[in-house]
């Protein structure tokens, strides 16, 4: 079995390639990784031969240029992680074993020249240029990452099958970074200090660098910002948008007061709120979407990848139910309210929130939200509640009506008691 499978594109340094292999095998093996080493290159240049009797083999990419250099390396890797490499970096093998060991920190590990600790040997009108395009995209993309232009970086294998649409040059290292965070992986940054070895021709060239970025910038702020972000929710509790962060924070106070005291909570469509981390002991978080439940590790509740239409829970298995900005994204007619009723323990509370529309607030909210962001939530609501609507509803269930908070009166969250006695166990039956 492979642990590791490292990947060189190599276009142009077929002459740095073949002293590198065995230096770099041989460090990975005393550091007790089982590698594979996977040269990438157009054609079958007669220049390089391979070292006898190391794991190692010659990739094409089906086109020149960065970006399908690495997409090719992925293909083809094996490993349980996936380590690139700039062919042209000094000492590769010592960075190679550093990242390796640090794989424990994230799905994705980078190599970074710009945290602390780090160091870039390079002349000084690429490093300011390498250091002001970090910084912009780092930015304006939201990612956290001060180095998103290193090529040293370790994937765990399952973060980079799902990948698509790569760029073909430089800026595929960004499109990277932007989709793995998408899906709800994990990065991390550890300092490296990188100087190009000798003979080395650096990729980072700065007027190509900044060429391929711009280029792609547009294509992936709209990714980094699309509801389908596995941390779209998380983020927008700290939105550098006043009326948003604002907004987040607001639901997150009004949630988190109704469903104090209550035991266990089932949060059925938790997507990645900030809301889960404050689940009490017990509580079990729900969504369909498994990238929104990979982003929501961090929050230390369990998780359960699940449809609201069909919750894999007995009856009665929670005395406290949370159902938050969800039944307005599926028809009227579907089976979530029957769900969540089925799943809540008799006398028990459910947490209900959706928008009104019989508020001209929310009307007017919606309507400007899908001008300044087609295509994103006010493009997704399906069914349009009111008030009075849901609390007739449950009332004719046997529910008791508890409380009504409003967020600008647009958002409206409902508490609701189910009739029957209280089980004083309050524990989640599966």
């Amino acid at each position: 079995m492979i642990d590791l499978s490292v990947v060189l594109p190599a276009e142009g340094e077929a002459a740095l390639v073949a002293p590198l292999l065995p230096r770099l095998h041989a460090a990975l093996a005393a550091a007790g990784c089982r590698a594979e080493l996977l040269v990438v290159m157009p054609g079958a240049p007669a220049s390089l031969v391979l070292p006898a009797g190391l794991p190692a083999r010659l990739v094409a990419p089906p086109a020149a240029g960065y970006g399908h250099a690495v997409a090719a390396g992925f293909r083809a890797a094996s490993g349980a992680w996936v380590l690139t490499l700039d062919a042209d970096t000094a000492d590769a093998p010592t960075i190679a074993v550093a990242l390796w060991q640090q794989r424990h920190l994230a799905d994705v590990v980078i190599g970074s020249r710009y945290v602390p600790g780090g160091e870039a040997r390079m002349a000084w009108p690429r490093s300011a240029a390498s250091r002001a395009l970090n910084a912009v995209f780092g930015r304006g993309l939201s990612l956290g990452v001060r180095d998103l232009s290193s090529g040293l970086r370790l994937y765990r294998a399952a973060a980079v099958r799902a990948l698509h649409d790569l760029p073909a040059n430089l800026d595929v290292l960004p499109a990277i970074l932007v989709q793995v965070y998408a899906e709800g992986w994990t990065v991390a940054e550890v300092p490296v200090r990188y100087a190009p070895g000798p003979g080395g021709q650096s990729h980072a060239r700065a007027w190509r660098f900044a060429a391929d970025y711009a280029r792609t910038f547009w294509r992936l702020w709209k990714l980094r910002n699309s509801i389908e972000c596995a941390d779209y929710d998380a983020r927008a509790h700290d939105s550098v948008i006043p009326l948003q962060r604002y907004w987040q924070r607001s639901r997150h106070r009004h949630v988190t007061e109704l469903i104090a005291g209550e035991g266990p909570v089932l949060d059925v469509g938790c997507g990645s709120s900030r809301i889960i981390g404050a689940l009490p002991p017990g509580s079990v978080a729900v969504d369909v979407l498994l990238r929104k439940l990979r982003y929501d590790r961090r929050f230390g509740k369990p998780r359960v990848q699940g449809s609201g239409f069909h919750l894999p829970f007995a009856d009665a298995s929670f005395p406290c139910v949370l159902c938050s900005q969800v039944i307005e994204h599926v028809p009227k007619e579907s089976p979530i309210l029957g769900e969540l009723v089925r799943v809540l323990q008799p006398g028990g509370r459910l947490v209900l929130g959706t928008p009104d529309y019989a508020n001209w607030e929310w009307v007017v909210t919606e309507w400007l939200y899908g001008k300044v962001a087609p295509g994103a939530y006010a493009d997704e609501h399906i069914a349009h509640y009111t008030r009075a609507e849901l609390i007739g509803r449950f009332e004719a269930l046997g529910f008791r009506h508890e409380a009504t908070r409003y967020i600008l009166r647009g958002e409206l969250i409902l508490a609701f008691r189910k009739a029957g006695a209280r089980d004083s166990g309050l524990g989640a039956r599966a």
